[in-house]
């Protein structure tokens, strides 16, 4: 198995430039975030804190993907192995539509497979971009086995939602950009489903001696629960995040750059990712999808951990929060925003 390098996310930087859109960054209010308890025996000055959103769901696409499919498509072409029959994926969500995107900027054919079920919105987005919409099953099972046989029958290049190395490198390029911005970063907040943002970010992170805080929806746990158990294990999903980070099993990239110390595992309820995304609309008119709003609320939860299952009366890491240092400078990745507006503004309305 491929382990991501930081090589791997240099190339993808150099690749993808001009072919993205980069990133943009927005300070949070100070005092904004609580900070951790002070050490009394933290002699330092006291500082604030420096929290900064970045923007990424201003992305092509809608999300951070766009850059791992762009990465992706780039690097056959390049290496000359991007067959005639062009791309193919089973995804109706943002990797669909990154990979339909990045194909339709390439000139290369892009055929996405989605169960009958998929929401007419999403096939419309598709075929938007060009791809050619297969509608197989009622499930996500029956489009990805269709999936996998149309590539073998076609010699499509199958692409992959996050587990792959060209996809994770590229969204490793998200935190060299953040890097440049922001001199000293100290920690970078990122949501997890399968793994790839986490994968290249955390990788890039270590690199630069940044640490990474990897936040999931507590009933949505693929990495934590691997990292518990030091191997990959499936989940069960049941988050209101599901929708973008509901993968039943982490990619072993993923795990990989999760046994590194420098990252950080948070679990946060639902009723907090649905705060924390009602509050980025409700002061800054930002709406994004719940599994963006999922790493935000690692900063904006209250502190308290969990409990341990098989133990009770002793609670254990991760925790559902993640409390800035002294003086912490810390970006927190909006990964992504295909969500419905609708939904904020009744709920500002309600308030």
């Amino acid at each position: 198995m491929h382990q991501l390098t930081y090589g791997d996310i240099k190339a993808a930087t150099d690749r993808i430039a001009g072919r993205i859109r980069p990133i943009a960054l927005a300070p949070v209010d100070p005092g904004a975030i609580r900070p951790a308890h002070r050490d009394p025996l933290d002699d330092r000055p006291e500082q604030p804190c420096e929290v900064w959103l970045a923007l990424e769901y201003m992305q092509h696409t809608g999300s951070f993907k766009a850059r791992g499919a762009q990465n992706f498509i780039q690097a056959h072409r390049d290496g000359g192995t991007l067959p005639d029959a062009g791309v193919t994926i089973a995804s109706g969500g943002n990797a669909g539509l990154a990979c339909a995107w990045a194909a339709q900027q390439q000139g290369v054919r892009a055929t996405v497979f989605l169960p009958t079920t998929a929401p007419a919105v999403k096939v419309a987005k598709l075929r938007g971009y060009g791809a050619d919409v297969r509608l197989v099953g009622a499930e996500y099972a029956e489009a990805l086995a269709a999936c996998e046989e149309f590539a073998a029958a076609t010699g499509a290049l199958a692409s992959h939602a996050y587990d792959h190395p060209l996809i994770a490198a590229g969204a490793g390029t998200l935190l060299e950009e953040i890097r440049a911005r922001i001199p000293g970063l100290d920690t970078v907040v990122v949501a997890v489903g399968g793994g790839g943002l986490f994968t290249g970010v955390a990788t890039a992170a270590q690199h630069h001696g940044i640490r990474t805080v990897a936040v999931e929806p507590e009933d949505c746990r693929a990495l934590n629960a691997a990292i518990d158990a030091g191997h990959l294990v499936d989940v069960t999903v049941d988050s209101i995040a599901a929708d973008s980070l509901g993968a039943r099993r982490a990619s072993q990239m993923a795990l990989h750059a999760a046994q590194q110390d420098s990252v950080h595992s948070v679990l946060v309820p639902d009723s907090e990712i649905v705060r924390a995304r009602q509050a980025l609309w409700d002061h800054r008119r930002v709406a994004v999808e719940h599994g963006a709003a999922t790493a935000l609320a690692a900063l904006t939860s209250p502190d308290q951990q969990l409990p341990n299952r098989d133990l009770p009366n002793r609670p254990v890491e991760p925790s559902r929060s993640y409390r800035p240092g002294n003086g912490e400078k810390i970006a927190v990745v909006l990964c992504g925003a295909n969500t419905d507006v609708r939904t904020l503004m009744h709920q500002s309305n309600e308030n």
